[in-house]
């Protein structure tokens, strides 16, 4: 314990410099303005972030990128509060009772509320973070071809089954995910596969231009075809925490924490799961079970402290097992190795003190969104009324830029546009995005780790369910298969 707290301390004093420490204040607030603007979310903005950060140093980036995802998860509330529309999914639950407050008058606590939730959530959660992270990277040490493939696996069929109404899309966008995975050459032999002649093709799909357009030019056409409409926002009261607040929830804070944490490493479900779970819970344990939706202060702290407890939760499973807990973790996972360092399980080997400099990061960022939520509230209101026609192609500017800033190829922005269009399908027929990045990402680790298998085995498939690791993570994915297309079986034989 000595030795985290130590390490801890190195990684504080080392981005306590005035650069970095702008880095972070500026990014939070960019996290914050994403956040709060209806149909710009963290994914999005992390994504964009990601291709304006490339040349900085690789630990001055990552606190951007981590600043600005912790800011964009706070962010949201704001638009759930005054506008009943949530800033980003994550959000969405906060939209019950912010706005119910925000109508009798108290906007300004409900957004105080939110501070206090979305801070000491995030606090939790770092602590988590700090605490179990070295703790499963010994049992990941573990962990051997067999049992990666099958994390990626079950990576992909858990997102899909926990995000979107039907698990069945869920599970056919990461599969399709998986595919897209694999097209360009493979790995060992260097064989073109699905690239059709196409030069670039060959090169496979890169990952950051199809984030970009999975979830930025995709959000881009789904704000223009929702057209959003102009915005008034009522006067609103003091926006400063009552610690009377703090004191009466406490319970509440501490179960919405580890809630949320505990969401967050589940692989791709993400912070909008982590909400309405502890929101539910909050409800059942709840006192005053009939105020919920109607106002409850208990249900927005609930809603943002878990929310935003998801975000550490989330780094958790990225640090040791190299698979994201969310989409915004995803794109964060890719910005990792892009700047050289290596998720996984060796990280506890050739990089310990990593884990630590992700949670000092966190730190910079809870300050952050702290200030903001105190001081900075009135002036970010008004970001709110910026017209959506401003908003469009300032973004959709920025999709492209950073697109084509990676690798300078026209090809990636068409990626981007092409994987915009896709993602704008996806959302139009109800199948979500989440599992089809998540397909992308894991896709790199299930096949080297089959091919690793198989050679490994000399062909024979028994490993994969003979040990102990393995065969657990293998009867798991079943069980929940099963157990899915049962439940859909039943509802639709229902009448």
């Amino acid at each position: 314990m000595f030795d985290g707290l130590l390490a801890f301390g190195h990684s504080i004093a080392h981005f306590s410099t005035p650069t970095v420490i702008g880095y972070a204040l500026l990014s939070s607030l960019v996290g914050v303005v994403i956040g709060a603007l209806p149909g710009l979310t963290a994914t999005m903005g992390l994504a964009l972030m990601t291709t304006l950060t490339i040349k900085l140093p690789a630990d001055e980036a990552l606190l951007i990128l981590v600043c600005t995802y912790v800011g964009a998860i706070y962010g949201g509330s704001r638009s759930a509060i005054l506008l009943n529309i949530p800033g980003t999914p994550a959000s969405a639950a906060s939209c019950l009772d912010g706005f119910a407050l925000a109508r009798q008058g108290l906007a300004g606590r409900a957004m105080g509320i939110a501070t206090t939730g979305s801070v000491l959530g995030t606090l939790i959660g770092m602590l988590m973070l700090a605490a179990f992270t070295p703790l499963l990277g010994g049992l990941a040490l573990k962990f051997g071809a067999y049992e990666f493939f099958w994390l990626a696996l079950f990576g992909v069929i858990i997102a899909g089954t926990l995000t979107g109404d039907d698990p069945l899309k869920g599970w056919i966008a990461g599969v399709a995910g998986l595919f897209v995975a694999t097209i360009g050459q493979e790995s060992q032999f260097a064989y073109e596969r699905f690239a059709f002649g196409v030069r670039d093709l060959a090169g496979g799909i890169q990952l950051v231009p199809a984030l970009v357009g999975a979830f930025g030019f995709a959000e881009l056409l789904t704000a223009m075809r929702q057209r959003r409409p102009p915005v008034h926002i009522s006067p609103f009261d003091t926006v400063l925490p009552r610690l009377a607040d703090i004191r009466k929830y406490w319970r509440t804070i501490i179960r919405s924490g580890l809630i949320g944490t505990g969401v967050g490493v589940v692989p791709g479900v993400g912070e909008d799961v982590a909400a309405w779970s502890s929101y539910a819970a909050a409800k059942r344990a709840s006192a005053e079970p009939e105020l919920f939706g109607k106002g409850s202060v208990e249900g927005l702290m609930a809603a943002e402290t878990g929310d935003n407890a998801c975000v550490p939760g989330a780094m958790i499973p990225v640090l040791t097992l190299a698979v994201p807990g969310s989409a915004p973790a995803a794109v964060l996972m890719a910005a990792m190795i892009i700047h050289g360092v290596r998720p996984g399980p060796m990280i506890m080997i050739e990089n310990p003190g990593f884990i630590y400099d992700v949670v000092a990061m966190m730190m910079f960022a809870t300050l952050g969104i702290l200030i903001y939520g105190l001081t900075l509230t009135r002036l970010l209101v008004m970001v709110l009324r910026v017209p959506q026609h401003l908003i469009v192609p300032i973004i959709f500017v920025l999709c492209a830029v950073g697109s084509f800033a990676l690798a300078g190829r026209l090809f990636d922005v068409y990626v981007m546009l092409a994987f915009g269009l896709i993602g704008f399908g996806l959302r139009h027929y109800g199948y979500p995005a989440a599992p089809l990045v998540l397909g992308i990402v894991l896709g790199d680790l299930l096949e080297k780790n089959l091919r690793r298998a198989l050679v490994l085995s000399d062909g024979d498939l028994t490993p994969f369910f003979t040990r102990p690791i393995a065969g657990t993570l293998a009867l798991l994915i079943v069980s929940i298969v099963t157990w899915k297309l049962l439940a859909l079986r039943r509802q639709r034989s229902l009448p």
